[in-house]
């Protein structure tokens, strides 16, 4: 289940740096228990990676979910458009170098 943090809005009066508009973004992915792989599970701001870790742990991982968690900045990440989706993830038949139709497979080999 996908859990978005709600980010209360910024309170100006407080002037104890609860402004977050200044916060970078930050993505979080957690591996539970019986996974293999990392699974991202939302997003959050924080000012820095460590406190990003800790809210992240706090956040997304209360009932003891995960065993490790990532948190990566927002800005880091590289994404696919999806107007290119077409000339992207065109499929390889022009290609044929990529599949083994011109190998000979030598007897006694079974699974190849």
């Amino acid at each position: 289940m996908t859990q978005t943090p709600q980010n209360p809005a910024p309170n100006p009066a407080a002037g104890n740096g609860s402004d977050r508009r200044g916060w970078p973004l930050w993505e979080v992915f957690v591996r539970a228990r019986r996974g293999l792989a990392h699974q991202h599970v939302g997003s959050l701001h924080a000012p820095d990676a460590a406190l990003a870790l800790q809210n992240a742990r706090d956040i997304y991982t209360r009932r003891s979910e995960g065993v490790s968690i990532w948190v990566v900045p927002s800005s880091a990440i590289v994404a696919s458009s999806p107007q290119e989706k077409d000339s992207f993830f065109d499929p390889a038949l022009d290609k044929a170098y990529r599949h083994p139709t011109f190998y000979d497979i030598p007897e006694g080999v079974e699974h190849l």
